[in-house]
């Protein structure tokens, strides 16, 4: 059986570098759910003093390109005896990286562990087996700045986010417009308000844009929507089934929250409730819906009950909790939409 070392990316973030082999691990093992040939023998090691993750499979080309998409993939090798030969790999990186690593600012989600989420939640779907291909929609809708949509931009894939305060709306428009215009790619942008039952309920992002001119003649392009708007009452502002995966941080309670009648609220799990049935019908049959959330304000098994008592199937994976500071441990929970 091939014997493999992957090499793990290095991280901005020191506490989620120290985590990065676990957490590795339990996202190869989602991978392989649509591998030609099983995993095995997958460990952490050290080779010449550096950490590497080892497992043994009879990887196709295909499977090589799955790989290449894990978070933490940095580079691959086959080992030969006690030699190690570079295995070239082949990411989806449709746009150049610094798209998803120049916005900094605060309460932002670490890329690597947004680009984990994303890939466990497509590999749940009914469109796993299209990872690789495009052509797929990526629902957040809690987007924030944008973190989750660039990502799914960098996949080739169309984006659509909501969010209800206008500055992170105008702030993700502004980088958008301004980094495309810097990559000399066509692009259109706008900003524009949005009625429903003949009043004002919310303004719309939309952003078409291609990888290059070639792309752009051909019509090969992809398209962002964003709608600042509440997440909780969105009938109208989207169409149904727009949708094959939804990916989205809840409010850690810490530097984010949410708001409901009341006001400010710390608690994601009040939140959740009320836009799911909400997200729903946003998705289409066999989407998944991946969640991250702070496990010291809300706990895994009460969000896990609320998927389930809107009808979706929690979909099992190795452990991910990790800590990301002093105030949040961090969890991913998925779960599918039946077909």
């Amino acid at each position: 059986m091939p014997a493999y070392a992957l090499l793990l990316a290095p991280s901005a973030n020191r506490v989620y570098a120290d985590q990065a082999s676990r957490l590795a691990v339990a996202e190869l093992a989602a991978f392989s759910w649509v591998l030609s040939a099983d995993i095995s023998e997958v460990a952490p090691t050290r080779i010449g003093g550096v950490e590497y993750l080892a497992f043994e499979s009879e990887l196709s080309a295909r499977d090589i390109a799955y790989v290449s998409n894990l978070s933490s993939a940095y580079a691959l090798f086959q080992k030969e005896g006690d030699l190690l030969r570079p295995v070239e790999l082949t990411p989806l990186g449709r746009y150049d990286s610094d798209l998803i690593t120049i916005p900094k600012y605060a309460g932002k989600t670490n890329e690597q562990f947004t680009k984990l989420v994303l890939n466990l939640t497509v590999l749940a779907s009914a469109s796993a087996e299209r990872m690789l291909d495009g052509q797929l929609t990526v629902l957040d809708p809690l987007c924030g700045r944008g973190t989750t949509l660039n990502q799914a931009l960098m996949y080739g894939y169309d984006a659509v986010g909501v969010e209800i305060d206008g500055k992170d709306v105008e702030a993700y428009k502004l980088f958008l417009q301004t980094w495309l215009k810097r990559k000399r790619l066509k692009h259109t942008a706008e900003l524009v308000p949005v009625r429903r039952q003949g009043r004002r309920a919310a303004r719309r992002l939309e952003v078409t844009m291609a990888a290059s001119k070639d792309d752009h003649k051909a019509g090969a392009v992809q398209k962002v929507t964003v709608i600042q708007g509440d997440t909780t009452q969105l009938d109208g502002l989207i169409r149904g089934g727009v949708a094959d995966v939804l990916v989205t941080d809840l409010p850690y309670g810490v530097a984010h929250a949410s708001y409901d009648e009341g006001g400010l609220s710390r608690r994601p799990l009040d939140l959740l409730e009320r836009a799911v049935p909400q997200w729903l019908p946003l998705l289409r049959p066999g989407a998944a819906l991946g969640l991250s959330w702070n496990t010291k304000v809300a706990r895994r098994e009460l969000a896990e009950d609320i998927l389930a008592a809107n009808g979706l199937e929690i979909v099992e994976h190795l452990p991910l909790e990790h800590r990301v500071d002093q105030g949040i441990e961090r969890d991913v929970v998925v779960a599918r939409k039946p077909r």
